[in-house]
């Protein structure tokens, strides 16, 4: 027999002899024919290191349960039976494989001189409300459909993802999981309110910084180069003055990528309030000039 198993579940190896209430005159349990896991005889239990803690005899059945299964438990099982001067054994393979996206029970029926097979399968992976995940160059279901693997990951992959699971008898479906997929940033975009380039002394003027990213991105804003202790999408200039003029820029950054954004500047020149006057237009070598003079 031959059985297939996730690591960290138990399995049950289940006798066909019916349950007494007089001991057997010994059982012997053990793997690989060299690694002992547990010797009864006379009601005395011997028990292999390894097994301290993660096995249950039940001596009514010579039934033995082993729990948190780890790889090292793949091999061949043999059970060994003294009964009354009769002479009983039987055998099985067992394999573990890593952690799967399942919560499905694992029983084994593990019966003397009678063939049982009993295998759990991933039998499809769906995601997204049950539609079922579909091969392509990206995505590769192997191992039967037991394992997925999705090459040069996107955003619109995060899930969520569910295993279905079934053997003869039952259908099991995990429970969902989630990719969590960081990008950014990017498509970074600054944008000016009120949309104009000119402002009054006194004015109130917002910029904002739009951009994509996954997680959050984090904000500096930049004055002419030098960075200024604001923080945050939004940047508030109140009652502005002449000193603030200059170009505004914002970056953006993803503290999971470890990726950065700056924005294109944009210009604000705070102008004094005054009055435009035309002085005069004359002509020099030829040209004719208007000359405007600033008056506050």
């Amino acid at each position: 027999m031959y059985h297939e198993i996730i690591k960290g579940k138990t399995v049950m190896f289940t006798t066909t002899l019916t349950p007494t209430e007089k001991p057997f005159t010994s059982v012997n349990w053990n793997v690989n024919f060299s690694t002992p896991i547990i010797f009864v005889t006379n009601s005395e239990n011997t028990i292999g290191p390894e097994y301290e803690g993660r096995i249950t005899f039940f001596p009514s059945t010579a039934s033995l349960e082993l729990r948190s299964l780890t790889l090292n438990d793949t091999g061949e099982y043999f059970v060994n039976i003294v009964q009354d001067g009769t002479f009983l054994n039987g055998r099985t393979t067992l394999v573990i494989y890593g952690e799967q996206m399942s919560k499905s029970n694992n029983l084994i029926a593990f019966v003397l001189f009678k063939q049982v097979y009993v295998k759990l399968t991933c039998k499809k992976i769906v995601c997204n409300y049950y539609s079922e995940v579909t091969t392509s160059d990206r995505v590769q279901l192997t191992d039967g459909g037991s394992s997925l693997t999705i090459i040069t990951v996107t955003r619109s992959d995060q899930g969520p993802f569910r295993c279905s699971v079934s053997n003869p008898v039952s259908i099991g479906t995990s429970d969902p999981v989630n990719l969590s997929i960081s990008y950014g940033p990017e498509n970074i975009n600054l944008i000016l309110s009120p949309p104009q380039g000119y402002f009054a002394v006194g004015s109130d003027i917002s910029l904002t910084c739009s951009v994509g990213s996954r997680l959050p991105a984090q904000f500096k804003w930049f004055l002419n180069g030098d960075q200024l202790p604001d923080t945050g999408s939004e940047l508030r200039l109140m009652n502005v003055q002449m000193s603030q003029s200059g170009n505004y820029s914002c970056q953006a950054f993803n503290s999971k990528t470890l990726r950065s954004q700056t924005s294109q500047p944009s210009a604000i020149t705070v102008l004094g309030k005054c009055n435009l006057l035309v002085l005069a237009k004359m002509e020099i070598k030829g040209f004719l000039h208007t000359v405007l003079m600033f008056v506050k």
